[in-house]
């Protein structure tokens, strides 16, 4: 999602945003200030502010655009991020869908070939009770359909188990299609199939007579898609209830809806497949609309033109804030996030910078009129009002920056805790289906025979059937069915990824397995092995689900086994590359609870390893999500966590219960150590008044110090922007030069040392907040690069104080002095200009010789 505000219909939003409607209010009052203390300084003191007066009217003429800017960036944010949220609700319900549907593709195809259900049909086997326990058996595993039906080609209904609608014939078009058709067909609609209901979801494939291989029949399984709809859109709406989730066909019509009552069914409705933040109009009311057609999984692209959709009222769109995302962070944390505007609003990034200017105006200003009388001291009076205006502004851009981060913050966090939730569902649905498949497979009439073959007389070849299930079900690395010791019998892929050269066909699964399988209690019972690498898996960490086959005259007696391998690596990498999309700045996870591995996206913390996380997350409720602002390898990042609750009976009350959490991380940027805002306690000893008279400092701060030049030796800051970055041998802490410049510098060209790096060792790092103060001494210039600027205070000779001698010669008599401000409790190092010039003019020390100035 773009957020390009120039073509962005703020008028037709801001109504709805209070709070930035409150902000236009209270910049328009600032720009108009602005204008009165820019005339008050033209009229009463022209000469003593003419240096500042370029700067001034620079900030008061940038004032109405940052107005305009701030005002549209706010608004295209908030429509961006409520676009953002509703478009992954909507691409949710869609790919949900597929998936789920995807499975059933798989599950006609593989039951109209059941043997027992052909035979039946074909007239070779006449028990219908038996049948109808054999469909209720196989819909007790597949609990996602609502009824399952055997047709002759005739339309005559042979068998079916919603006892609710009885049934005898159908005369529905999905018969001829089916029966014509190699493959599954899929019909959605109203159908006589399902009387009563007005649509139903039906997926149907002809069946074949045992023996001659002629047609003569039909297999349809009713998927429960309104109980289906029902859940996902109980487990992935808003908790408010403020959006409404659909389920749209390739004609736009609600075919399901979150909320009937509000959007009802069979109803068409507008759609915004490209995202555009346009208002769309239903039912004489605006909405914001996103709308996502299926990606499609597997190669299934899921029922022709269904689309997923969220629409949301404009006016409830932006009236929930329900996280404050840095009122719970550390300052210096937050401080260093907001360092990072300029990554997601440059318009925010320029209020930055003009909270800066501003204070370079006061500065620049309080040098111009360091000890000076007459109409300095107008000028005095000029600048006391531009810094209270100033301290106006900056509060107002401080609210507004925050109310605009913590808009994005927000957006970040209920992002990444969707995905997270998203992430275990999908799990959740693809790990129940291998927990039906395992065990309906068991039941097969033809390894159950192959099992029950007495000593000495030839087994059935098992490895056929194996082969056409895994080419319906994909998402196996191979199925296996052994004995009752445990050897091998059969294998699809016999010698994918087993012993090199070999198959392992012949081979014995382990003891531990073995004795699980043997001691399941019905048919109902699977066994899951933990998440390891194994000979059945190729030596690839996965879960290889178990299912007894068992004596179809003796069902307690269990015969031996089968086991499908879970094709992990490949299907829960798919799962997590797909939720996160094009998002190349995050990472994504699945983990147990002692934070392994089980999938990721960060080839730096491969399946197997340790994840370092909060031991909080690791003991998340099941079923609950979180998020939270975190570091995460050197970077600030947001966190989403989820906790799997399973998915319809699996892991609920089947027994099994290995729980998954999944995590998302998105980065927001590189962890700086520095925060712009100035201490309190500090500000008020950068402005307090000498008691008895005394001299200004320009006071500072550079690699972490808090310093001061004497004022008089200063001649003004400039943004460091300015600075033009050159290497032509020198002093290593030259980084470049300052072309001329104004009145200050005359025509002269300034050299410009990084002063951290000189006092400390480490490059400054160069961000919007830093400057370049220039300094003059004995008929030269030169340039400081510094973190940020203070004020330019008046401290008493009384308040300074040497160094003791031994420091003061330890520090290269670059600082010899300390300035005790607020009572003592802080303390400003002095910087002496004389030996700083000679250092950076005739020498330069060692990296071990570095100015341990603290």
């Amino acid at each position: 999602m773009t957020r390009d505000a120039t073509t962005l219909p703020i008028d037709t939003f801001l109504p709805y945003m209070r709070d930035v409607v409150r902000c236009e209010q209270s910049l328009h009052e600032l720009h108009l200030m602005w204008r009165m203390i820019e005339s008050s300084a033209k009229m009463n003191c022209p000469v003593e502010a003419r240096s500042i007066l370029p700067t001034m009217a620079a900030t008061r003429a940038g004032f109405k655009r940052l107005e305009r800017e701030l005002v549209a960036s706010l608004v295209g944010e908030k429509v961006a991020n409520v676009l953002d949220a509703i478009g992954t609700q909507a691409q949710y319900v869609i790919d949900i869908v597929v998936r789920n549907l995807y499975e059933r593709t798989a599950d006609v195809g593989f039951l109209a070939r059941d043997r027992e259900l052909c035979a039946f049909v074909a007239g070779q086997r006449g028990e219908l009770e038996r049948v109808r326990a054999r469909l209720r058996a196989y819909r007790s595993l597949y609990s996602v359909y609502d009824d399952i039906l055997l047709l002759d080609t005739q339309g005559q209904v042979l068998a079916h188990l919603d006892d609710n609608r009885p049934l005898q014939r159908s005369q529905d078009a999905l018969l001829a299609q089916t029966l014509a058709s190699d493959g599954f067909v899929e019909t959605f609609r109203a159908t006589d199939l399902r009387p009563g209901q007005a649509q139903a979801l039906i997926y149907s494939r002809r069946i074949l007579h045992p023996d001659s291989g002629a047609v003569i029949g039909l297999l349809c399984l009713s998927f429960d898609f309104a109980a289906e709809m029902a859940g996902i859109f109980r487990a992935h709406r808003d908790p408010e209830g403020r959006a409404n989730m659909l389920l749209l066909d390739a004609e736009d019509r609600v075919i399901a809806s979150a909320d009937p009552g509000w959007i009802a069914l069979g109803v068409r409705v507008p759609v915004n497949r490209c995202g555009q933040p346009r208002l769309r109009v239903h039912a004489g009311r605006e909405y914001l609309v996103r709308t996502f057609a299926a990606e499609g999984y597997q190669g299934y692209q899921g029922p022709a033109g269904w689309q997923g959709q969220v629409m949301i009222p404009v006016d409830l769109a932006f009236s929930s804030n329900t996280r404050q995302p840095l009122d719970s962070l550390e300052p210096a944390l937050a401080s260093g996030l907001l360092s990072h505007a300029s990554s997601f609003s440059p318009p925010l990034y320029e209020i930055m910078t003009a909270t800066d200017t501003i204070r370079r105006v006061v500065w620049n200003g309080q040098l111009v009129s360091a000890g000076q009388d007459g109409g300095h001291r107008k000028l005095k009076s000029i600048l006391e009002q531009i810094s209270e205006t100033g301290a106006r502004s900056n509060e107002l851009f401080s609210q507004s920056i925050r109310d605009l981060y913590e808009t994005v913050l927000e957006s970040n966090l209920n992002n990444a805790e969707s995905v997270a939730h998203l992430l275990v569902d999908l799990l959740d649905r693809n790990l129940y289906e291998r927990a039906n498949d395992c065990r309906w497979w068991a039941l097969t009439p033809e390894l159950c025979a192959a099992l029950a073959t007495a000593p000495g007389e030839p087994a059935p070849d098992m490895k056929p059937i194996l082969d056409y299930i895994n080419q319906l079900y994909t998402v196996y690395n191979r199925l296996f069915v052994y004995d009752r010791d445990g050897r091998i019998l059969a294998s699809s892929h016999p010698e994918q990824e087993g012993l090199a050269g070999d198959s392992i066909v012949g081979h014995r699964i382990d003891a531990e397995t073995l004795g699980a399988v043997l001691q399941l209690r019905s048919e109902q019972s699977y066994h899951v092995t933990p998440f390891e690498g194994s000979l059945l898996s190729g030596g690839v960490p996965s879960y290889t689900y178990h299912a007894a086959i068992r004596d179809p005259g003796q069902p307690d007696r269990v015969l031996g086994g089968i086991g499908i391998v879970f094709d992990a690596r490949r299907e829960l990498a798919a799962m997590l590359h797909g939720s996160l999309g094009q998002h190349s700045d995050s990472t994504a996870f699945y983990i147990d609870r002692q934070a392994r591995i089980l999938a990721s996206t960060d080839a730096s913390r491969p399946v197997g390893s340790r994840l370092d996380i909060d031991a909080d997350l690791l003991a998340l409720k099941t079923g609950r999500s979180v998020a939270r602002i975190v570091v995460h390898d050197g970077h600030y990042a947001i966190l989403g966590c989820s906790a799997g609750q399973g998915y319809r009976e699996f892991k609920v009350s089947d027994g099994y219960g290995e729980e998954v959490l999944a995590l998302v991380f998105k980065r927001l940027g590189a962890v700086r150590e520095r925060g712009g805002a100035l201490h309190p306690a500090l500000a008020a000893a950068l402005t307090e008044a000498a008691s008895e008279g005394g001299r200004e400092y320009a006071t500072f701060s550079a690699g972490s110090s808090l310093l001061a030049i004497d004022a008089r030796q200063v001649q003004q800051a400039l943004p460091a922007s300015e600075l033009t970055p050159m290497s032509v041998g020198g002093h290593p802490c030259r980084i470049g030069m300052l072309l001329p410049h104004g009145d200050a510098v005359a025509s002269q060209f300034v050299w410009v040392f990084d002063l951290g790096r000189l006092l400390h060792g480490q490059a400054t790092v160069v961000d919007g907040g830093s400057q370049v103060i220039i300094v003059r001494h004995a008929g030269q210039t030169l340039g400081l690069l510094i973190e940020e600027l203070h004020g330019v205070p008046e401290f008493s000779e009384r308040q300074i104080q040497p160094l003791p001698l031994g420091r003061a010669a330890e520090a290269g008599r670059l600082v010899e002095r300390l300035i005790q401000a607020d009572e003592g409790r802080v303390l400003i190092q002095l910087l002496e200009v004389e030996p700083l010039f000679q250092l950076l003019q005739h020498g330069a020390p060692a990296p071990s010789e570095a100015v341990p100035i603290d």
